[in-house]
């Protein structure tokens, strides 16, 4: 299959959804805000970001707003045979910035399908040829970044600071800055010293939080979702699932099944001979 390009505004009403094909968003035209996993971001002109496959995101636009959205199965050209490296861009959700020469390719990239389209509709082999250049030049700029090294990030403190945050939008800014480092070199040591991207490491609290207040309280789903900062029910639920393999819903189930035959055991074990 091949690679799309679309130039549309979103809606400034909130959406999310998931799909089985990566995306990446680049703002030509004002603002847009995006929560993808967990990981809160805006899109502004000449800024984007990475959306895995199978991604629960959330996306607003801000008034007028114009971005490029390009859709890659995970099949495409740009993506398989000797490109295959490339879908390592796709390993986690990010937001990033175009440099000077990004910059230049995307005004190239522009005008070079605007031609195409006129004078050779469906020209998707050189559509394909573009997206590999971008894809590439993206992949040079956000995966093959040296690991930091020579600082230990307090991570109890960062957990004291999560758990305390959890409602909020958590941002890798604000853990950066509790930190006192930069967004960029915060991101580097975290995943350095835990294994793991900040965002995923959030999202592990958020699930935590979300199965300790299953486990020891009658709080409805939809409250446990928004005290664990979820958007809404059926985001801790798919996230849910994700991480133990079944609903929120299923956790419940089983604890009223077993509290039944617990209580019936005891009751055995005290019967008097």
């Amino acid at each position: 299959m091949n690679s799309a390009f679309r130039q549309i505004p979103l809606d400034p009403v909130p959406h999310h959804h998931a799909h089985d094909f990566h995306q990446i968003v680049i703002g030509l035209h004002g603002q847009a805000e995006f929560e993808i996993e967990g990981l809160v971001g805006s899109v502004s002109t000449l800024s984007g970001c990475i959306v895995p496959a199978n991604h629960q995101h959330h996306y607003a636009g801000h008034g007028e707003n114009r971005q490029l959205i390009i859709d890659l199965p995970r099949d495409a050209i740009s993506l398989t045979g000797h490109h295959h490296e490339l879908s390592r861009l796709f390993d986690e959700p990010a937001f990033f910035e175009l440099d000077s020469p990004l910059r230049h390719y995307l005004n190239f990239l522009l005008e070079e399908i605007q031609q195409l389209d006129q004078v050779k509709p469906g020209a998707s082999l050189q559509h394909e040829r573009l997206t590999s250049t971008l894809l590439g030049s993206l992949h040079s700029r956000l995966t093959e970044r040296q690991p930091a090294r020579g600082r230990t990030l307090d991570l109890n403190a960062l957990d004291r600071y999560i758990d305390c945050h959890l409602e909020c939008a958590l941002r890798v800014s604000d853990l950066a800055a509790k930190a006192c480092l930069s967004e960029g070199h915060f991101s580097q040591c975290f995943s350095a010293q835990t294994g793991m991207p900040p965002w995923q490491y959030v999202m592990q609290r958020r699930l935590f939080a979300a199965r300790r207040l299953l486990l020891e309280t009658p709080l409805p789903l939809i409250e446990i979702a928004a005290l664990a900062g979820f958007s809404n029910q059926s985001a801790l639920s798919n996230a849910f699932r994700r991480a133990y393999g079944h609903p929120p819903s299923q956790l419940r189930k089983n604890i009223s099944n077993e509290l039944p035959r617990q209580l019936g055991q005891v009751a055995h074990d005290i019967q008097p001979d």
